[in-house]
């Protein structure tokens, strides 16, 4: 499963279609909620910005007291060991498990699901530290600067922002691009052109398929695409969009694919309240 599900902010439109001036905002921004979260699905949900509050466990050097460690049994720079759960895993050698590929010495470092578009705060025992604090590597780790290090265990039952816990507040996806806006600028205009009331200026020019497959007038008959192949085979009909999603998600992948480790405890994530 995704990290979630939605709704993700809202993406950032640049509309080039006539719509009429006295149209109310919120209309608009009602639509382009719905043209971003379409194509966020459509194209596998890996853009941002989606916004995710996690409550991260840090990985202790060598889970802090592994039972049984062979150093014999090792090859190359992992040396396998057995947990205090009972789990096997793989320690690094050179440092601990939270050792970097170029370090020797522990890197304090959690591991954020992304990509990481941006962090909003970081909570530390109820307290915000500031952004020079700590940084983002690459795929998503969030690692301490300031010569601290990250919490080893927290306070679960306690509410987020509360002394003894550690919250992380940032959204991930990947970032949009000039392609991305343009796509989702066009399916925002067609889906507000098609809700727009008989009579008002630009009713009519939608160019969203509707449910008609052949027309005729005067004699000249037009046979028009099935709109359900076009839905079923997750385009919309519109050059720029479909465009975008057979460049960027072209074997129409219905999520971001997953890796799995069996030693990797994946963040908490409060749902509700």
């Amino acid at each position: 499963m995704p990290l979630q599900v939605g709704p993700c902010d809202p993406w950032e439109v640049d509309l080039c279609c006539q719509l009429p001036e006295d149209l109310d905002q919120a209309v608009i921004d009602r639509w382009t909620r719905v043209a971003s979260q379409t194509l966020w699905r459509l194209s596998g949900m890996r853009w941002g910005p989606c916004p995710v509050t996690v409550r991260p466990c840090r990985r202790s050097c060598l889970d802090s007291a592994p039972v049984s460690f062979q150093a014999e049994v090792g090859t190359g720079p992992w040396v396998p060991y057995i947990g205090t759960d009972g789990l096997w895993r793989n320690a690094s050698v050179c440092g601990c498990m939270s050792s970097s590929d170029c370090s020797c010495g522990e890197l304090c470092e959690v591991k954020l699901p992304g990509p990481v578009y941006d962090v909003i705060s970081v909570n530390v025992d109820g307290e915000d530290l500031v952004p020079e604090a700590y940084r983002v590597d690459a795929p998503g780790r969030l690692v301490r600067t300031d010569g601290e290090c990250w919490p080893t265990c927290q306070d679960m039952a306690a509410p987020s922002g509360t002394p003894g816990t550690f919250t992380v507040e940032y959204r991930w996806g990947l970032p949009l691009d000039e392609s991305a806006i343009a796509a989702v600028s066009e399916l925002t205009c067609q889906l507000i052109l098609a809700c727009l009331p008989p009579g008002t200026k630009g009713c009519g020019e939608c160019r969203l398929p509707g449910n008609v497959t052949r027309v005729v007038r005067r004699g000249v008959e037009i046979e028009m695409v099935d709109p359900t192949v076009i839905f079923a085979e997750g385009r919309t009909g519109l050059p720029l969009v479909d465009l975008w999603l057979k460049t960027v998600n072209p074997h129409g992948l219905a999520s971001p694919s997953r890796v799995y480790s069996p030693d990797y405890r994946r963040p908490r994530v409060t749902t509700w309240p």
